[in-house]
This record gives C-alpha cells, structure tokens and sequence, in this order.
C-alpha cells in the first residue's frame, strides 16, 4: 500500500499538482460561499426531517430567500474576519479560529434579528432550528475544505526532493521550526523528528513528529533513512555547549543547520519565506569553544559618550567593528581614518544605513604621513584614538621589512607623538600576540611599536600625571578579519579544495571580531596608562582539527570529497604561539578576561633615538640592516623559518 501510494505521489499525471498557484482571494471567498449554501440547505433537510417543517408556507420568506439573507449576512462575517486573506494550503489555528468566529457572529445575529422580529411582529422571517443546525455545519465544511487542502498539499510535498532533517530541540522554538518548515512554500528541508538528549524523556510526539534521544541508535537510524541534516533550534544554541554537543554530528558527517532567533526576523507578511531563508550550515565560530565576553558597559560609556572619537584603520575588521560599537555609547562624532578608498566608502554607507542620527567624518589619510595626521589632529581635535592601522600579515611583511616598520612602527609614532601634542585623553593602540617572544618581522614591529608609547607614557607622567593615557591591547588570531584561515579555507572548500595547513601539528589561539572589539573597549576604560592588556583566548585550536570541521560543516567528508595537503610553515611562522595568560607573565584585572602583561621596561630617550634610526635605515632600503637593528631593539627576536635567521647566528 506504501508503495502504491508513493508511485500516485511521483506519477506524472499528478505532479504538477504541488506547482499549481495559489487561489486568489476572491477564490477562496467564492468557494466558501459555495459550502455555506450547501451547509444552509443540509441544514434546512435535516431540521425538516427531524422536526417536520409544517408551516414553511405560512412564512413570509421563502427558503431561497432566506438563503440569500443568510450568504450575505455571512459574507460581511468573511470580511470582517478577513477569512479568506490567507492561503488554503498554509492554513493554520489561526485561520481555523477565524472561519469559526465568522459563523459564530453570523448565526447569533441572524437569530438575534429573527426573535426581535418573531417580537413585534409575530412573524417568523427564518427557521430558528435551521439557523442553529446551520452554524457547525458550515463550520464543518470549511474546516474541512482547509485541512483537506493542507492534508493533500504536504502528501505531495513529500515526494518532492527536499531533503530531510531532523530538528535538536523540542523547545518552543523546535516546535516552529518544524511547523514552519511544514507550513511554507518550497521549503529546502522537509522535518521528519525531533532530537532531544539522550538523558531526557523520547518516544513521544511533538506536532506528529517522534521525538528520538542522541545516540548511536539515531545515527543507524538516520544513516538508513538517508537523513544527513539536522537544524539546531536557536533555544538549544543556548543550553549547550555548541562545540562540544555538536561535535558528535560533525564526527558522522552529519551537515548541522542553523536558524537566527524569531526576534530577528522582519515583521511582515512573507515572514515563512525569510526565516526558511536564512537557515544555513552552523558558523565554525560557533563551535569553537570560547569564554563568555562580559563587559562594564557603564565604564566604556563614561570614556566615550560625546567625545570625539578617532578609529586608524576604520575600515579594517577590527576597525569597522570598533566603529559600530563604538555607536551604542553615541560619541559626539566618529573620526574614520583609513588609507583604502573603497573600503571606506563601503563601510561610510554602511554606517549611514545602520546609524543615520549618528555623526561620522570620513578621511583618506596615511599614518605614515606625519604632516596630513598632525594637520587631521589640528582641525578636529580627537578625545579618543583607537589605532588599529598595521601590515599584520606575517609571511608577506617577511618580505617588506621596510615596509614593516614604516607602516607599524613610523605610523604609531606619528599617532602618538599628535595625541600628546593635541591633549588626547586616551590612546588605545591595537597590538597581537605575535609580538610576544617574536619570530617575524611583523611581530618585531609590533613589540618596537609597543616599546615606544609604553617609555613615552612613563616618560610624560613623570612630567605631567594627567597626560595623555597610551594603552595597549593584545590578542590572538581574529576569526573571519581578512585574510585570516576561516574566510581561507571556505575560499578553497567552494572551489572543491584542496585545502591547505601548513603544519599538522600547528595551533592557534582564536577570537571572534566583535569579542577582540568589546574587550579592547574594555581595557580601555581600565588602563591607567602604560599598560599592556592581555585577553583570555580560550583553548588553542588545532588547526588541522579546524580544517575538518569546517570540511563536514559544508557537506563533504575530509579527506574523500575534499583533500587535505600539508605545505610546510612560512617565513617567520610559529608552530606554537606563546601562551599568554600564564600567571607568572601577568597582573590580574578587574575583568577576569582581561590581564595585564609584565615587560621589560625602557628609557624613552634611549629607545626614540635607536627608533628614529631604524625608521632612517628602512628608507634606504637595506632590509638585512633594518632587520639586524630591530633584533637590537627587541633582543628575544629569533628569525624562524626565514632568510633573516643568518643574523641571529651571527
């Protein structure tokens, strides 16, 4: 009999029946007309043969009559209840409770107008037993009509070739995942059962489908059905820990689906249609396990509401991050400084979409500039920096020393000597971990960087404690910036691999851009000056482990569909980074995600001479000069895996 009946659902004389448009909604009032007379009349054969209508000719209306009465007094019902609005084959309790409602308000007004009448007149213009009799007998037919539509409607869907899924979560928001799924039109996923955890109750039914506890058992089940999704409802998000409980889908190349909570969808009426839309393959940010990123709110806003704040690097993925956040504490206007024009432009219209009542002031500059930033500095005289412009690629500045230093070495000085010049309250300056023990020139530069605002604070407070306060900020690999391995790998993955890791053994400490963001404004508020602040990166994630997930996330199995090849590490690459938060190397907060590092301090004087020096020599464009005095500048720099590693024998 199954069989049968799929062979009637595939048949080509009744496939195009799930392509049929829609009725229009004079349609589906014409037809709703048609089953209340059809309701009326059975109603007036019943009522006879049950009570023997005898005096019918002694009313003064006849039956046809009192049809007509009742159609159009019930049409004024359809349209006071927008009956006949929605679409038969996505009908839901809504639409049930107003189809009842119409006929409710009908047969009492219709009654109410006939006893008055029957009253003052002693006339009976209808049948009262027909109009009681009428009332669930039209109900019945047009809750049948629409069940009956539904019904059929989801009995050729199934056949169709979307693919099944299972939903984890038998929560609220499973539940209308599944009924959503069900409900719309051209749904890409079809819901066959709910997921729950194997320590919880199963076996029962959830909006008809069964409920199944996480185990192998489901996956044998799943495996001989085919089924290779499964949507994580946005509740479930919540209660587990996404890159452990998930991991177990991942390991049975199980493709994991996620949907945004209801709250952010549009509020109109195509509502089904965005939310089946933006279920998508679950983020790997997801499942990296990251620490809770809480921040004083308050503190942040004190130091940034209705002052002038200026972002170097504003349309960088750190920089166009700080940018939106900086919003929610409304400065008095955003300086947005950035050397790439298009970008700017982008983020510019943007930030003008997202925050039309907020100010912000656009400008194509160079940090290395030092006359065009002095002249910026001048005319609008900035409260807040946040210097995120740098070269941060590490095989690349391998090759341009030069470039290096100028960029992250020259720029950086040239933003901090015009903060103390132009009464800056804080200079908030964006570092990495890469600067720690460094093996890379763009490390190096970064520490050198470092060096110099941290004596120049000390130097300065000595003088005067209400200078101008420098903080810096360091952290680890940010997911998704540019060029970073995520936004990669995807690269490679969509091109049907293979995908590249240089080392099977190498690991990383990550963080998404908006946690990098909300803690650099945090340390921020807590820096008195000079210090450095270190961020809590979680665990380090092995890269290899990030490469296979990511593989599975996007349907394919590692190593079969998707090749994984080793390229060996590049100029200036770590196999391991230094890990930051070790007790011994730093100074707790009041933040327990944020730590202070201890360093070797220096004598500004000493330091602003060999830096003025090092900038000097990289105009010559000796880079084995440039590099042998930055490993003077910063003696615990080793070259690793790069041509500059002669100079550290010698």
């Amino acid at each position: 009999m199954k069989n049968k009946l799929s062979e009637l659902r595939n048949s080509d004389m009744l496939s195009h029946l799930p392509q049929i448009s829609y009725l229009p909604r004079w349609g589906v009032l014409i037809v709703d007309l048609i089953l209340c007379t059809i309701a009326f009349w059975l109603s007036v054969w019943i009522g006879g043969g049950v009570f023997d209508y005898h005096d019918l000719e002694a009313q003064p209306m006849s039956l046809w009559q009192q049809c007509m009465v009742v159609l159009f007094v019930q049409l004024i019902a359809f349209w006071a209840f927008h009956t006949y609005s929605g679409i038969l084959r996505y009908s839901t309790f809504i639409d049930t409770i107003k189809v009842l409602l119409a006929n409710l308000t009908t047969g009492i007004f219709l009654v109410a107008v006939n006893m008055i009448i029957s009253w003052t007149t002693g006339l009976h213009p209808m049948l009262n037993t027909a109009l009681f009799i009428y009332v669930p007998t039209a109900f019945f037919l047009l809750f049948t009509l629409r069940v009956g539509v539904k019904t059929i409607s989801e009995f050729f869907q199934q056949g169709q070739a979307s693919p099944k899924v299972l939903i984890y979560g038998t929560q609220s928001a499973g539940i209308a995942i599944a009924k959503m799924l069900r409900s719309a039109g051209n749904t890409p996923y079809r819901p066959v059962g709910f997921i729950c955890n194997a320590d919880q109750r199963s076996g029962y039914e959830l909006a008809g489908l069964r409920v199944r506890p996480i185990g192998e058992k489901l996956f044998d089940w799943m495996k001989a059905r085919g089924i290779q999704h499964v949507i994580v409802s946005p509740l479930k998000m919540r209660e587990i820990n996404p890159a452990k409980d998930l991991q177990v889908f991942i390991d049975h190349n199980i493709r994991i689906l996620a949907t945004p909570y209801f709250t952010q969808f549009d509020n109109t009426d195509d509502i089904d249609a965005q939310r089946i839309g933006r279920i998508d393959s679950i983020r790997i940010e997801d499942l990296l396990e990251r620490p809770k990123i809480e921040i004083n709110t308050e503190n942040v806003r004190q130091i940034l509401n209705n002052k002038v704040v200026l972002i170097t690097g504003a349309a960088g993925s750190i920089g166009s991050e700080l940018v939106r956040q900086v919003q929610r504490y409304e400065p008095q206007v955003t300086i947005l400084l950035e050397m790439a024009e298009s970008p700017l432009h982008d983020l510019t219209l943007d930030l003008h979409y997202r925050f039309p009542k907020a100010r912000f002031i656009p400008i194509i500059a160079d940090v290395r500039n030092r006359e065009r930033i002095e002249q910026i500095f001048n005319e609008l005289r900035p409260d807040i920096v946040y210097h995120a412009a740098a070269y941060k690629h590490v095989p690349l500045m391998e090759d341009h020393p030069n470039e290096a230093v100028q960029a992250n070495v020259l720029g950086t000085k040239n933003m901090a000597d015009m903060a103390v010049k132009y009464h800056v309250e804080r200079f908030v300056m964006i570092s990495t971990d890469k600067a720690v023990n460094p093996t890379n020139i763009m490390g190096t530069s970064k520490r050198i960087a470092e060096i110099y605002v941290q004596s120049l604070f000390r130097k300065l407070q000595a003088e005067n404690p209400d200078c101008t306060k420098f903080i810096t900020t360091r952290f680890g690999n940010v997911l998704g910036s540019n060029g970073s391995v995520i936004p990669y790998f995807q690269k490679q993955i969509a091109a049907g691999g293979p995908v590249t890791v240089t080392h099977p053994d190498i690991i990383r400490y990550f963080m998404t851009i908006p946690e990098a963001c909300c803690l650099v404004m945090e340390a921020s508020t807590l820096g008195k000056g000079g210090e450095i602040f270190i961020f809590d990166m979680g665990k380090p994630v092995k890269i290899l482990d990030l490469a296979r997930n990511m593989i599975r996330l996007a349907g394919y199995t590692p190593g079969k569909d998707i090749p994984i090849i080793f390229t060996g590490l590049r100029p200036g690459e770590k196999l391991y980074e230094e890990l930051l938060n070790q007790k011994e190397t730093t100074l707790p907060t009041d933040n327990p995600k944020i730590m202070i590092a201890r360093v070797r301090e220096f004598d500004f004087d000493q330091v602003s001479t060999l830096i003025d020096a090092l900038i000097d020599i990289t105009r010559q464009n000796k880079p084995f000069t440039t590099v042998r005095l930055m490993k003077q500048l910063v003696p615990e720099y080793t070259s690793k895996n790069s041509i500059y590693e002669q100079l550290d024998q010698q």
